[in-house]
C-alpha cells in the first residue's frame, strides 16, 4: 500500500515539473556568472531588467538566474557596492537558456582634493553586497578582508566578527561561540555540508584545523532558516572555499619569525594556483597551507579559599575564618610545536547554460605536540597540620605545609611523538554537486561526506611528590606565589619520591554524509521584484 502512495506521489510530481515547465514553452531563460576584474566570482550583485520589473542576485558562485523572460533583446542592469555599473545586452529565445559572463570593474570619485579609490574595498564588498541581499541576519567577511590581519587559523579570523567570541587554546582561537551560547550549541559547515567534531567527549568544532588562506568567504547566520540544520541555537558559520577563477591565477606566500619564549623559528607557507580553459567550461583551483608554529607560554594558576583547619593539641579538628588566600598554587611551563597542512582541491564543468557540476575537496591536519612541566603546591589535611606548624598574619595564613608535586605530561621517543604529547587531529570534506535548469524548474544537489578524527597515542603523566613548609604570598592577588621557607627544600630534588605515571592511548574519529536535493520553482521562490 506504501509502495503505491510513493509511486502516485512521484508520478504527481513530475507531472507537475514537466507539466509547468512546459507551459512556460513560449520564454526563455537567462543564467550567467558575475566575476570582478581578477576573475573572481562575486556573490550579492543586483541584476534588474526594468523592462520587466524582474530582478534576481548572484549567489556565492557569482551565478543568477533569471526564468519565465519573455523573447526578446533587453538590457541587464548589474549594480554592486564598489563597482561601476553595468549595463549588458542579451537576447532571449523562446525555450531557451541565454548564458551571460559580466565582469565588473571598480570605479574611482575624484572629489575636491580628496580621491576615492575602490582598491582597498573590492575584497570587503562584495562580503557586503552578500550581507545585505541575504534574507536573515548575517554577517559576511572575504579573504581579502581576512588577509588584512595576521591570523593563521580560521577560528581567529572569526573572532572579529560581531557578535562573535572564541574559546581560546595556547593563543589559538578554537570553539566558536555565536550570541552567548556555548560552542555545542552552534554549528559549523563547509560548502554548506556539516563538519563533525574531532574530539570524542563533545560536538565542538575545532576551528584552529582550517588555515584562513583556504577560505574565500566566512558567512555567520545569527538566525538559523528553515533550509539549515535546527540544532544550531546559537547561529551557524558556513565556510565557503576558494572556486576557480575565471582566468589564470596564482598566488604563493612565505613568511617566517622567532618565538622569544622557545628560540625556535616559525614557519608560514602557502599556494594558490587556479585557471579555467579558454571555453570557459572546466575549472579548477588548487591550494596547499603549510604552518609550523615553536611556541610556549608561562602561567599561574591558583585557587583560593576562607577557610582553613588544622588538628588543636587535644588532638581535635579546629577552623578558623580568615580572609580570603591561595590553598593551591600551580606554576605551569608549556613548550609547544604546532604544525598544521591543509589541502585543496575544487572543480567545476558548466556543460551548457542549464547544466553544471562541481566537486569540492578539503583535507586538514593538524599535529599538536606539547610538554608541560608543573610545580603544584597544596595545603595539607587539616590532620597533618599542627598547631605551631602555621602562621596566620591579618588574618590571612602566611606560613603552612604543603604537598609539593612536580608533574610533566608528554609521550614516547619516536619519529611521530618526538617524546612528546602528540594531539594529532584531521578533517576532511568531499562534495560533489549540480545545478539543473528545466524551464523554470531548478534542481540543485550535492552529496557529501566529511570525517574528523583525533589520535593520541602514548600520552604520558608522570609526577613525583614531597611536603615541606611554604611561604605563602598573597600582596599580588594577580600573580600569587607559594615558595619553601627553607630554600633548600625546593632544591633538593632526591626528596621527591617516585608518586604515579599513566600511559594511554585515545582515537575518536566521527563521520558525516549527506545527499540533499532542492527541487524549486524559480519563479514562486527565487525571482524578486526590485528597483534597478
Amino acid at each position: 500500500m506504501k509502495l503505491m502512495h510513493i509511486k502516485n506521489y512521484l508520478f504527481v510530481t513530475l507531472f507537475l515539473v514537466f507539466g509547468f515547465a512546459t507551459a512556460q514553452a513560449q520564454t526563455g531563460n537567462i543564467q550567467g556568472t558575475i566575476s570582478d576584474e581578477n576573475g573572481i566570482y562575486v556573490s550579492g550583485a543586483n541584476i534588474f531588467i526594468e523592462t520587466l520589473n524582474k530582478g534576481t542576485i548572484s549567489d556565492f558562485d557569482g551565478r543568477f538566474t533569471l526564468v519565465g523572460v519573455p523573447e526578446g533583446t533587453y538590457t541587464l542592469q548589474i549594480t554592486y557596492i564598489g563597482y561601476g555599473n553595468v549595463d549588458q545586452e542579451v537576447s532571449v529565445a523562446s525555450g531557451e537558456t541565454a548564458s551571460v559572463v559580466v565582469e565588473l570593474m571598480p570605479t574611482n570619485y575624484q572629489l575636491d582634493e580628496v580621491e576615492v579609490a575602490a582598491q582597498g574595498l573590492s575584497g570587503q564588498a562584495k562580503a557586503l553586497n552578500t550581507q545585505r541581499t541575504n534574507l536573515n541576519i548575517t554577517n559576511v567577511v572575504s579573504t581579502d578582508q581576512i588577509g588584512k590581519f595576521p591570523d593563521a587559523n580560521i577560528g581567529d579570523a572569526v573572532k572579529r566578527i560581531p557578535g562573535i567570541t572564541m574559546q581560546v587554546d595556547q593563543g589559538e582561537a578554537r570553539n566558536v561561540i555565536v550570541r552567548g551560547l556555548s560552542p555545542q550549541l552552534n554549528s559549523v559547515t563547509l560548502n554548506g555540508s556539516r563538519i563533525p567534531s574531532a574530539e570524542a567527549d563533545n560536538r565542538n568544532i575545532q576551528m584552529d584545523l582550517i588555515p584562513s588562506d583556504m577560505i574565500q568567504t566566512i558567512e555567520v547566520n545569527k538566525a538559523v532558516t528553515p533550509d539549515m540544520d535546527g540544532d544550531a541555537l546559537g547561529g551557524s558559520v558556513n565556510l565557503v572555499t576558494r572556486t576557480a577563477p575565471q582566468g589564470f591565477r596564482l598566488s604563493a606566500t612565505l613568511g617566517s619569525g622567532i618565538n622569544f619564549i622557545t628560540d625556535k623559528r616559525n614557519l608560514n607557507a602557502s599556494f594558490l594556483v587556479g585557471d579555467r580553459t579558454k571555453d570557459g567550461k572546466f575549472g579548477w583551483m588548487l591550494g596547499a597551507v603549510i604552518q609550523d608554529n615553536d611556541f610556549g607560554s608561562d602561567n599561574i594558576e591558583a585557587e583560593w579559599t576562607d577557610e582553613f583547619a588544622f588538628t588543636n593539641a587535644e588532638g581535635e579538628e579546629e577552623e578558623l575564618e580568615v580572609n580570603p588566600y591561595t590553598n593551591v598554587a600551580e606554576q605551569r611551563t608549556y613548550l609547544v610545536q604546532r604544525v598544521r597542512r591543509s589541502f585543496s582541491a575544487n572543480f567545476d564543468y558548466q556543460f551548457d547554460a542549464n547544466n553544471s557540476i562541481y566537486l569540492k575537496t578539503m583535507y586538514n591536519w593538524r599535529d599538536d605536540r606539547e610538554n608541560r612541566y608543573v610545580l603544584a603546591q597544596e595545603i595539607l589535611d587539616a590532620e597533618d597540620i599542627g598547631s605551631d606548624d602555621f602562621t596566620i598574619t591579618n588574618g590571612i595564613p602566611t606560613r603552612f605545609p604543603a604537598e609539593i608535586a612536580r608533574e610533566t605530561k608528554g609521550g614516547i621517543d619516536n619519529n611521530r611523538n618526538q617524546n612528546a604529547r602528540l594531539e594529532d587531529q584531521r578533517m576532511q570534506n568531499y562534495t560533489l554537486g549540480g545545478n539543473h535548469l528545466w524551464g523554470n524548474v531548478k534542481v540543485d544537489w550535492f552529496t557529501s561526506y566529511a570525517k574528523a578524527s583525533e589520535e593520541r597515542l602514548d600520552e604520558r603523566y608522570a609526577q613525583f611528590a614531597t611536603e615541606y613548609t611554604v611561604i605563602n604570598d598573597n600582596s599580588d592577588p594577580e600573580f600569587p606565589i607559594m615558595t619553601a621557607a627553607n630554600p633548600g627544600d625546593a632544591n633538593n630534588l632526591s626528596a621527591f619520591e617516585f608518586d604515579e605515571i599513566t600511559n594511554e592511548t585515545q582515537y575518536t574519529d566521527k563521520m558525516t554524509s549527506i545527499f540533499l536535493s532542492m527541487l524549486k520553482f524559480l519563479r514562486t521562490f527565487l525571482e524578486k521584484e526590485m528597483g534597478p
